[in-house]
């Protein structure tokens, strides 16, 4: 965070929080919500309620937890359960984050890859070695936050563009209305369901914001600081990924990046279409920054490996080459993107549960622990993740 922006100020607060909204619209939220709208018109406004207020609650929590204790989410858990048994889940916990990571950087590279290959025209493998070696790069000596801050403006600016064609599209204020807060089903929706949750409450989100959550008596954040930081913020990025479902309506026929990139440039300009191409690019790169260094921080919060030590670029190394490799092998983005955002919602539920527990001891969090109310938002959440990812899993079972 710039030294020159305080706490002590409610913008303070949300611009620091804003990385925990544009961590989730990346190109999977691009992706998801443009064929949410595309294939379901108005149907699946729902979940992006239900996962954007999720998102707030969890990642309200998961930083009271860091200010009660001065400890974040991963040390928690390894204080709370101990000797073998606190091994084995740590173990359990970091292998649930890792994976999510790993198949989160797929869509990463393919996303900011298509974004570069739409806007230039080179070929796709030239473009996904520079985009990993710069990557690898910048996690090498450190230098993500000021870069990612930036390609995050970009982001929001195309989210900008999405509002202005969001209003051309014919839905009444009452038709948004009632979208947004009437659950339904669309038969053969599930799977994209899954992936609008996953690619929205990020589950490595909730180890990542915990861990920034500054606990010095100079920079200590106070909880209300904190819950408006994250309400604006991440409110603000469920906007965008409403717009974006918003302006999939203009898109009858299958969705493509190309025709994406067409819709806008003949709803405001030809650099309209040059816009989304960059933006997708940035939301790429953006998150090919922040979900290797994700992995590594979990792995220094459950399993204590130190910071920049060799196993901590390991990992996050492994987790770039994972991205990488998808996109050598020139995959087709699309699927895989929607796959991996799916994946991430049915392993959402094994890290909620150990915060919902972990906010509910009374003895380490005293009265900052959870309330009736906040138990209830909680419990819907996991529960609904629960539910909908052992559903998905099921179908699997029975198709296969």
């Amino acid at each position: 965070m710039p030294k020159n922006v305080s706490f002590r100020s409610g913008l303070g607060s949300i611009l620091f929080w804003s990385v925990i909204s544009a961590a989730f619209i990346g190109p999977g939220s691009v992706t998801a919500c443009a064929i949410a709208g595309s294939q379901y018109g108005l149907q699946l406004l729902w979940v992006l309620t239900f996962a954007t207020l999720g998102t707030v609650w969890l990642q309200e929590a998961a930083a009271r937890l860091t200010i009660a204790t001065g400890s974040d989410l991963g040390q928690v858990i390894t204080q709370t359960y101990t000797g073998a048994r606190g091994r084995r889940i740590a173990w359990a916990l970091f292998g649930a984050i890792f994976l999510g990571c790993a198949a989160y950087q797929a869509g990463n590279i393919l996303g900011a890859v298509s974004g570069l290959v739409l806007l230039t025209g080179l070929p796709a493998p030239v473009i996904t070695l520079a985009v990993g070696l710069v990557c690898i790069v910048l996690l090498w000596i450190g230098s993500t936050q000021g870069l990612a801050n930036m390609l995050g403006l970009v982001v929001f600016a195309m989210g900008g563009a999405f509002v202005y064609v969001a209003f051309g599209t014919p839905v009444t204020p009452a038709a948004l209305t009632k979208a947004l807060i009437t659950p339904a089903i669309p038969t053969g929706s599930l799977l994209l369901i899954n992936g609008l949750i996953g690619t929205t409450i990020v589950p490595y989100n909730l180890f990542f914001g915990s861990s920034i959550v500054p606990t010095d008596s100079a920079n200590g954040q106070s909880l209300s600081e904190m819950r408006l930081g994250i309400w604006v913020a991440v409110i603000l990025g469920g906007i965008i990924s409403v717009v974006l479902l918003l302006a999939g309506l203009l898109i009858p026929t299958d969705f493509s990046y190309p025709h994406m990139a067409q819709v806008l440039a003949d709803r405001i300009g030809p650099w309209a279409g040059s816009l989304f191409a960059f933006g997708l690019f940035a939301a790429g790169f953006a998150s090919s920054l922040t979900a290797p260094l994700a992995a590594s921080v979990t792995a220094g919060s459950l399993l204590g490996i130190p910071k920049n030590g060799l196993a901590y670029r390991a990992i996050w190394l492994i987790v770039m080459a994972t991205g990488l490799t998808f996109g050598l092998l020139n995959v087709t983005p699309i699927p895989v993107i929607l796959a991996v955002q799916a994946i991430n919602g049915i392993l959402l539920p094994f890290v909620t549960v150990f915060l919902f527990i972990a906010v509910n001891n009374r003895k380490l969090l005293g009265q900052y622990s959870n309330t009736l109310t906040q138990n209830l938002t909680m419990g819907l959440v996991v529960i609904v993740t629960a539910v909908l990812g052992l559903w998905n899993v099921w179908l699997a079972i029975k198709a296969f």
